[in-house]
């Protein structure tokens, strides 16, 4: 039979309350988002102002609640962190839990997985926008031009410390696509050679849509038709005088192409039908002045002092004198139920504003000890490192820090770089110990190979395979092989055959 019936269940869950929905949406917004955000909460909160604005009515001395500090930081001597304002503490759990909700098995890097960073080339995508139900959403958006790019970059078989180039590299990129710096000051910055520079350059410029990363537009065409196969000495000398087109010299084209009339019309048509700005038709919004969350110097004491940018750091106060004043004055319950609605979402902003800052110092400060090596001799240093060690050096939870490091950036001595940059994959120990980056795994395979002798002397992916584990080093055959392969270093087969060639 079918009855109705009432019944008392009791069970544990997380609820979502709007105010961590705040809190959350809060904290992975870019320092200009959340710039738009505050922009319209004080338009649409009369409580709110901005400290170094005069507060509504005659504030006077009445107390009120303020933002963080713009001073906050912390500074690292010999490895060890020291407070320098008493920017970090454990108040994270009181506005992001325990437990944040809707964290994505990406977060967490696998052994296995491609050597780089941990699913990040999606800018923006570390954590998701949350809905009303607390659910977070996908980003459903089109991709933009730089975003494509790391895309591509994360998935081309970089070692980590060449992926920390060609991120830099697409960093320079502009909206049309072409390649904005100096070479030379990207591998001083990094510390790296400027042939290694170059030879990332050249992995990049076959990235999607053709043409891309040029340094200029007879590179950009060259580039594209290098693709269709019509890159000739004619086509050649042809670039090389683009200006002559431009002034449709064509006598003069004719000469220094070495071609007669009609070649040099089906030429020109080629070049017509190249895209000369590759970018410009990509989708995406257009490119904006990174400001950084962070800033990392050198301390003159020795180690390195992490500082929160006051310029990104909204400063917003509640005038609870104005409060007190517009309450009393309130007469209808709809007016009460308004004035009490403003303050305790003034109150709740004020505080999730400043508990926003000191969790970005905290990560920030975690992830330059684990990457001090980086700071001081460069790219080839970075650490293996992942979403799991730094949250579980600072207490938080992996979703936390996920959107912490999504659209932050930090300015250190070598430049400014996305707090994602740092997160390389590691190879496991097999013993147990300590963990071995991708970039130094690559480098003894190079060693071995480098050390073979005549033919019988070549080592066989699976012999590397033993030497490696032997050494303690946990590493797949595919994993070998898939470095080899990115080192541009033929198979033993082939290397066989040229030591028997000579």
């Amino acid at each position: 039979m079918l009855g109705q019936r009432q019944e008392l269940r009791q069970g544990q869950g997380l609820v979502i309350t709007p105010q961590l929905q705040q809190a959350i949406k809060l904290l992975q917004l870019s320092n200009l988002e959340l710039e738009a955000f505050v922009e319209a909460e004080l338009e649409r909160n009369p409580l709110l102002s901005r400290e170094d604005a005069e507060p509504g009515g005659d504030a006077g001395d009445a107390p009120v609640e303020a933002a963080p500090a713009d001073r906050a930081e912390m500074t690292f001597e010999d490895g060890r962190a020291s407070d320098g304002a008493d920017a970090v503490d454990a108040r994270s759990d009181e506005i992001y839990g325990d437990a944040a909700p809707g964290e994505r098995s990406s977060d967490r890097a696998e052994d296995g997985a491609q050597p780089g960073l941990n699913d990040w080339s999606r800018s923006g995508s570390g954590a998701g926008m949350v809905d009303g139900e607390g659910r977070e959403q996908p980003d459903t958006r089109e991709l933009s031009l730089w975003e494509h790019l790391q895309l591509q970059a994360s998935q081309a078989g970089f070692s980590p410390a060449d992926l920390g180039i060609a991120l830099t590299l697409i960093d320079a990129v502009d909206e049309g696509g072409y390649l904005r710096g100096e070479l030379a000051e990207v591998a001083e910055r990094l510390g790296v050679d400027l042939a290694r520079v170059e030879r990332v350059l050249t992995v990049c410029q076959g990235f999607e849509p053709t043409g891309v990363m040029a340094r200029s537009v007879p590179e950009c065409l060259k580039l594209q038709l290098v693709e269709r196969n019509r890159y000739d000495p004619a086509m050649e000398a042809l670039l090389d005088n683009l200006d002559l087109l431009a002034r449709r010299d064509l006598p003069a084209l004719r000469k220094v192409c070495g071609v007669d009339g009609e070649d040099l019309a089906e030429m020109i048509g080629e070049l017509k039908a190249l895209t000369p700005r590759p970018g410009a038709g990509f989708g995406g919004e257009p490119a904006q002045t990174v400001i950084p969350d962070v800033q990392v110097r050198a301390d003159p004491a020795g180690g390195w002092k992490v500082e929160l940018n006051a310029d990104t750091l909204p400063r917003l106060i509640m005038d609870k004198r104005y409060h007190a004043a517009v309450s009393t004055g309130a007469r209808t319950d709809g007016d009460k139920t308004f004035v009490a609605e403003c303050a305790a979402q003034a109150s709740w902003l004020v505080k999730s504003l400043d508990q926003r800052a000191k969790t970005i110092l905290k990560v920030s400060s975690e992830i330059v000890r684990q990457q001090d090596a980086f700071l001081a001799f460069g790219v080839e240093f970075l650490r293996p490192l992942n979403l799991k060690t730094v949250a579980d050096a600072i207490g938080m939870h992996e979703s936390t820090v996920s959107r912490v490091t999504s659209n932050k950036y930090v300015s250190t001595p070598r430049g400014v770089f996305e707090l994602k940059f740092f997160f390389t994959a590691a190879i496991q120990a097999t013993d147990g110990g300590a963990s071995h980056s991708a970039e130094a795994v690559r480098r003894r395979i190079k060693t071995m190979i480098d050390g073979e002798g005549g033919d019988g002397d070549i080592l066989s992916d699976d012999r590397i395979v033993e030497l490696l584990q032997e050494a303690g080093i946990d590493i797949a055959r595919r994993t070998v092989a898939k470095y080899r392969e990115a080192l541009r270093i033929p198979s033993s087969v082939e290397r066989k055959r040229m030591a028997r060639t000579g």
